[in-house]
């Protein structure tokens, strides 16, 4: 018999689709974005997916097959999408939020066929953030589709980061890559040689130029850039043996062997003369950082893309598991519910499904942030240009005396008396836009990729053995493996954490951390089923937590929080994303109730809907709770020493017996005592205290008393996936 409790409340009736997510990510307002949505899922579940069912993963080589998915992008706008409209492009502004779409989509099916999409963006990235207006407008034009009329093949590219092991993925400022300065001949532009090896390059196997980063090999040349490698440049272009991989096999990636010749005009973003030198503009560093800002995001969602595609496949096998049989017959609860009679099986399913969701919505909202900071960051540029503000250390500087004017306006508010002005202020807003990105960013690839991959080995689990083999429906044996290399793309979960422990220090962010903690006690007094309230009471301990690490040095006397200590920084980074996943998850849903009834097509079944992500929200509030209080006290106590005896002020049973006639009951308060003989309790040593953290164990109490309901809402989110209807089959072939 079924046990899970039956209600008869409204209650989710089929799954969510683009209208509830167009309106969850924001974007049920933007018809080209809609489109892009529509058209990439036409690649996805068609091509991509008859690819993959065919057996193309199983072979490392770059086939016409997998070639053909190229053209399939061009034709579907995907390759477009990432050039402006003079380029070639079709949107208009800032792309982070299509870009992260696109990824969504087709990594919804294949993360490979959305490598290989995201790897050409990439290869642009440098040009498109570093360039020189020239660099980007030549080539970002090669590379759009051909319009209508137009007899040409687009460009492809690859990027060229890292080097051979042992740097590899290890170590972005040790690079192999040289740049000679060959020939400078008296007014004229010299030439320079780069020998470049590349390692795990995507694309490399059609790639008709490489942005590759190199350092100087030649006095004449200063520091390290990024520079513009053409396939018809003098020269050994050697794109590689195709690599190994076990995962992402729709993707061509290859070990380069590069060593050409080209004008110093390749450099990206220019350069200038001094003292008989090359100087670069840009460090290959500085390009870098510009770079991954941004792209981090996009591979994070891949992982959310495929935690929510495995929703429905689950739910299929799940209550078709013993249909077939002689002895289930049809109305039955075993022929209808199948494993779905338990609650273990939809309990699990729920954390998969809170998890997606939540990672989904970090991500996006990731995006989102980056479509905002974009154009204030070109006006910040503008700004210092104009007051003649020059290199990142002066613009530095020139921003930490903004800083007081941010923290006025995040702290006072309206009640500033430059509200307005400070309103008003492009610096201002950039700086508070920037300390955002910058944690929400590295946040959503650790913890997308990370806890996400852990979460997608769940989902396979609850497939069982099917979940492991070729034809497993909605492909989550291959989505399991690949979402093992997403969680090292640009930067391996260290590179994430070290980042995070720098900027989740940051002033400005911290004031709106102090904002968000204020916004979800207000949430929980008007929305308390959505765990709002415990949220906070979370969020205030790690606020808490980071204050005292920040003050305080361990039981050696050595200071805890520092760039060192990783044992501390590092966890402490990992409880702030399920904390900062699990508020988007929650404004998300209340999004979804503000605005789904202007939807005629959400406005049906959206109580019922809502309620379900209402307890969804809920359930992945008390995971996030749990985690953190978890990694809190194991930084705050564990750094401690533990007591001895020798320093032990014991009671004596005798005495503690004489003692119970005046004091009754201190016996039963009394933990270390000894007896007559003088022998201690048999443990290491007495009773640890938390003198002077009594504050951290009324936090930890309010927060455990917090998670009151959290099990009643995942009872009724998983009696809502036994009653959920799912379509026949899936939309894409297995």
């Amino acid at each position: 018999m079924a046990t899970i409790a039956k209600t008869n409340h409204a209650s989710l009736r089929t799954l969510p689709g683009d209208d509830f997510r167009q309106i969850m990510w924001r974007f049920a307002g933007r018809y080209d974005l809609q489109m892009i949505v529509q058209s990439s899922r036409q690649v996805a579940r068609g091509p991509v997916a008859r690819l993959v069912a065919a057996g193309a993963r199983n072979t490392h080589d770059w086939t016409p097959e997998k070639a053909s998915l190229l053209e399939a992008f061009d034709e579907a706008g995907i390759t477009a999408a990432f050039m402006d409209p003079h380029q070639g492009g079709f949107i208009e502004g800032p792309k982070n939020l299509a870009l992260a779409l696109i990824a969504f989509e087709l990594a919804w099916v294949d993360a490979g066929a959305a490598t290989g999409s995201l790897a050409g963006c990439l290869a642009l990235a440098p040009i498109h953030e570093r360039g020189t207006s020239e660099q980007r407008d030549y080539y970002l034009s090669k590379c759009a589709p051909p319009q209508p009329g137009e007899n040409r093949k687009p460009w492809r590219g690859a990027f060229a980061l890292t080097e051979p092991i042992p740097y590899v993925g290890v170590e972005t400022g040790l690079l192999n890559g040289k740049v000679r300065v060959v020939a400078w001949e008296e007014g004229k532009e010299p030439l320079l040689e780069v020998t470049k090896r590349g390692r795990f390059i995507t694309n490399m196997g059609f790639a008709n130029f490489v942005t590759a980063a190199v350092d100087s090999a030649d006095e004449r040349f200063k520091g390290s850039c990024m520079i513009i490698l053409e396939e018809s440049d003098p020269g050994s272009w050697d794109r590689g043996t195709p690599t190994r991989k076990l995962v992402h096999q729709l993707s061509s990636t290859s070990d380069p062997v590069l060593q050409v010749r080209v004008p110093a005009s390749r450099i990206i973003g220019g350069y200038s003369i001094r003292n008989g030198q090359i100087v670069p503009k840009y460090t290959h560093g500085e390009i870098i950082d510009a770079v991954f800002s941004h792209t981090r995001v996009t591979v994070g969602l891949m992982t959310s893309a495929k935690l929510l595609s495995a929703v429905e496949p689950v739910l299929r096998y799940q209550r078709g598991r013993f249909r077939g049989g002689e002895a289930v017959a049809p109305g039955t609860p075993r022929y209808e519910l199948g494993l779905q009679q338990r609650a273990d099986s939809v309990h699990r399913l729920v954390d998969v499904w809170a998890t997606g969701e939540a990672s989904a919505s970090l991500g996006f909202a990731a995006a989102r942030i980056f479509d905002v900071l974009d154009p204030l960051e070109k006006r910040k540029d503008e700004i210092f240009a104009q007051r003649g503000v020059e290199g990142a250390r002066a613009q530095l500087k020139a921003l930490m005396r903004v800083e007081k004017d941010a923290l006025e306006l995040l702290q006072d508010g309206e009640h500033s008396a430059r509200y307005s002005q400070l309103q008003q202020d492009e610096l201002v807003q950039f700086l508070i836009a920037s300390s955002l990105a910058n944690v929400l960013c590295p946040a959503c690839k650790l913890w997308n990729t990370g806890y996400g991959a852990t979460m997608m080995r769940e989902a396979v689990s609850l497939m069982g053995g099917y979940g492991i083999t070729e034809d497993c429906p909605g492909f989550l044996g291959h989505k399991w493996m690949d979402s093992q290399l997403e969680a090292t793309y640009e930067g391996p979960e260290a590179v994430q954490r070290r980042q995070l422990t720098l900027t989740m220090t940051n002033s400005v962010f911290l004031a709106q951390f102090h904002e968000w903690i204020r916004e979800m006690r207000e949430i929980g007094s008007t929305h308390p089923a959505t765990g709002a309230c415990t949220l906070a009471s979370a969020m205030q301990m790690w606020l808490w937590t980071l204050n005292h690490l920040q003050k305080t040095a361990d039981a050696d006397g050595v200071k805890l929080y520092h760039g060192t200590r990783q044992g501390v920084t590092f966890p402490l980074a990992d409880s702030l994303c399920w904390l900062l996943a699990s508020r988007q998850f929650i404004l998300d849903v209340l999004e979804l109730e503000a605005y789904g009834p202007d939807h005629p097509a959400v406005a049906e079944g959206l109580e019922g809907t809502v309620r379900f992500y209402t307890d969804l929200a809920h359930v992945q509030v008390a995971r996030a709770a749990g985690e953190l209080g978890r990694i809190c006290a194991s930084l705050v106590f564990g750094y401690m020493r533990h007591p001895v005896w020798e320093s032990c002020n014991c009671y004596q049973s005798d005495e503690l017996i004489e003692l119970e006639s005046m004091i009754p009951g201190i016996c039963s308060c009394a933990v270390d005592v000894v007896d007559a003989e003088g022998a201690h309790p048999a443990k290491a040593g007495p009773c640890a205290k938390a003198d002077g953290l009594e504050a951290f164990t009324r936090l930890r109490t309010r927060l455990d008393c917090c998670l009151t309901g959290s099990q009643l809402a995942k009872d009724r989110a998983a009696e809502a996936l036994t009653r959920v209807m799912i379509p026949e089959a899936l939309d894409y072939p297995a």
